[in-house]
Formats: structure tokens, sequence, C-alpha cells
């Protein structure tokens, strides 16, 4: 479980959160709700470790363990993965060896004695994955995210996310730089991915995602701050009232 208790972030010494709680447990999918600048990025930002954000206030903890003094890769390693809202693209870095570095690297996580998979044994065991998502192979030999369309992104993302297997999985507006049919097809391939093993987390301020992802509880931010919490039909009224009487 992720634990969230009174945090409050600022940056360049402006306060941005102010005493935000809230929790997300394994098994349970969750909705974060509010409109541009009132706090739903930031919040997934200081849980990744963005440094341009300073804790002032406030905890973080993740099954018991202080998540606030994680490194950035060891947060990584207690198996979070935060979406892009918009995808870097990153010349000289071959996707296959990317994917490649970081499936060893999280294998690894789950057992020390695993010995990484060569170029050629991962390419054999990457296909199946990436015949399920409708990804061409010739992909792999192209630099990451350089000239991919913002459908073929999300979907390397839901790839790495496939090879990871991460526990909490937060998706920071991924319908960001999608066409209506890129995102039926990357919200419905997102929907095999919800488990109980594992816990969705969507920010979003729209709401078509829901149509497709079903969640447990919704939070909505405004003013920085998590003014109201209740079940999936919290979302449905916001949807047909607005914001304005949250």
């Amino acid at each position: 479980m992720i634990q969230i208790q009174d945090l409050k972030v600022s940056v360049w010494e402006k306060q941005i959160l102010n005493w935000v709680s809230l929790e997300f447990e394994l098994g349970k999918n969750y909705c974060l709700l509010g409109k541009n600048g009132s706090g739903k990025s930031t919040l997934s930002s200081v849980l990744m470790w963005h440094p341009k954000y300073e804790v002032t206030s406030g905890s973080i903890s993740i099954n018991g363990e202080d998540l606030l003094e994680m490194e950035p890769n060891e947060r990584s390693n207690a198996w979070i993965f935060l979406s892009f809202q918009n995808i870097p693209e990153i010349k000289g870095v071959k996707l296959s060896e990317y994917l490649r570095t970081i499936f060893n690297i999280s294998e690894k996580g789950k057992n020390p004695e695993f010995a990484d998979l060569s170029p050629f044994i991962f390419k054999r065991f990457i296909k199946k994955h990436m015949q399920e998502l409708q990804i061409d192979e010739a992909f792999l030999d192209r630099d990451l995210n350089v000239w991919f369309s913002g459908g073929e992104k999300r979907k390397i993302e839901i790839l790495q996310m496939k090879l990871i297997g991460p526990k909490y999985i937060i998706l920071d507006e991924i319908d960001s730089g999608l066409d209506l049919d890129a995102f039926k097809t990357v919200a419905s391939m997102l929907q095999s991915l919800s488990s109980p093993e594992n816990s969705i987390i969507i920010i979003t301020h729209y709401f078509t995602i829901l149509e497709y992802i079903d969640v447990d509880k919704v939070f909505v931010m405004k003013a920085w701050n998590i003014v109201k919490e209740w079940g999936k039909e919290l979302a449905q009224e916001i949807s047909e009232s607005g914001f304005g009487e949250v």
C-alpha cells in the first residue's frame, strides 16, 4: 500500500500541494480528477521524485517503508511505474537495448540469481508481447520513440509495463497526443493489465478512459488538495455537472 499523509510540497518557494492525504491499495484502481493546475501531475512527480519539487511536510510510505528516502531507481524497484504525459524521444538509444535493460534489471529485482538475457534470446522472448500489442518487430531497431506516433509511443509504454510488471501503475493523462482510434486501442490494452496484483492510478480531467478501466475510488483535487473522495459514481456526477459543484 502507498500511504500519503498530510503532504505539503513547494516549488521555488511557492506552495503547490497542501495537506494531501490518500491511500492506494493493491488490487484496487483509482482515479484522480481535477482541472488543469489542481496538483494532479505534481503529486505523481513527487511520488517518483522530481528534483524541482520540495516536500516541506508530511510523509509517503510504501509497504511501511519511507518512500521519500528512496532514490528514483529505488522507487522504480519498489514497483512504481509512472507514464509520461509527454513521452520523450531519445536518439542513440535503440528500443531493443532499452527494453532488454529494464527487463533484466526488473527480473534481478525479483530474483538476484537471474541471468541477463542476451540480445538474441531477448528478441525471441519479446516477440509474443509485441504481437499482442500489434507492434512491428522492426521498431526494435529504431531509436527510442524517435518519430513514433502518439499511439505507437503509448504502446511502447504498455510494452514496458508488461515486461516489468509494476505494482502501482500511474497513468498521467495517457490520452495526451492520441486520436480517438489510438486512444480506444491503448485504453483497451491498459484494461487487460488490470489485476488483483496491481493498482492502476488514473490521472485525468477527462472521463472517457473510465469507460474502459473500472475504478474503485475517485479522488478530486482542487486548489492543491483532495476536496472529495467517493466511489466511481463520483466521476459520473462530475462528468454530468462539472467541477464547479465539488
